[in-house]
């Protein structure tokens, strides 16, 4: 039997988002700042900005809703954290989210 791999529409949208220069994986400690995985930088939410995000339905099941933002910062550092969506939400990365700066969905990236 033949396994079937299949991508889930987030793999999709990461793959074109690195293909983008999207390169960096960052994670939030304590609501205060927003690191890359290596720790090698931090940044505070005035130095991060959302210029994108997506949300995504688990398939099977409609409470499986998780979000991807898609972030800049003042270093030129530019990638993605994801967290659930909802009443499953990560409160840290939620916090930390509320005290960036949004540019919204109309962002015209071309204009840089």
């Amino acid at each position: 039997m033949e396994d079937k791999v299949e991508l889930t529409p987030m793999i999709k949208v990461l793959a074109q988002l690195r293909k983008e220069g999207y390169l960096v994986d960052f994670r939030v400690e304590n609501e205060e700042k927003l690191c890359t995985m290596d720790d090698k930088q931090s940044f505070t939410p005035n130095e991060v900005q959302i210029v994108n995000f997506y949300r995504f339905e688990g398939e099977s099941n409609p409470d499986d809703m998780s979000i991807l933002y898609v972030l800049e910062t003042t270093s030129g550092a530019k990638g993605t954290i994801s967290d659930a969506y909802g009443p499953y939400s990560d409160s840290i990365v939620e916090g930390f989210m509320k005290k960036v700066k949004d540019l919204g969905k109309n962002l015209d990236k071309r204009t840089k």
